[in-house]
């Protein structure tokens, strides 16, 4: 139920909205361009099925999992709640 002006799809919006900023900073997470046969942090070889299976792959598995246990988080707040802002 949304309060005041806001219509009744108001909160499902914001929901859509930061899922589908969170999808779109994925995706420019995703390597592009060419890619490498050696892992660029550890200089292992990266292996030819890793290499198929994500174009553009600059990192090995290991590397990648490590960069990825540490996410990074974008800070929009969407919430309208004045409380909220000052977090």
């Amino acid at each position: 139920m949304a309060n005041g002006w806001a219509p009744d799809s108001a909160v499902q919006d914001q929901i859509d909205a930061t899922i589908g900023d969170a999808v779109s900073a994925a995706r420019a997470r995703l390597p592009s361009g060419e890619g490498t046969l050696d892992c660029e942090v550890c200089g292992d070889e990266i292996p030819a099925r890793r290499r198929q299976a994500v174009p553009g792959v600059r990192t090995c598995v290991d590397c990648q999992s490590q960069r990825d246990s540490h996410p990074v988080f974008s800070g929009i707040n969407r919430r309208g709640s004045k409380d909220s802002q000052l977090r």
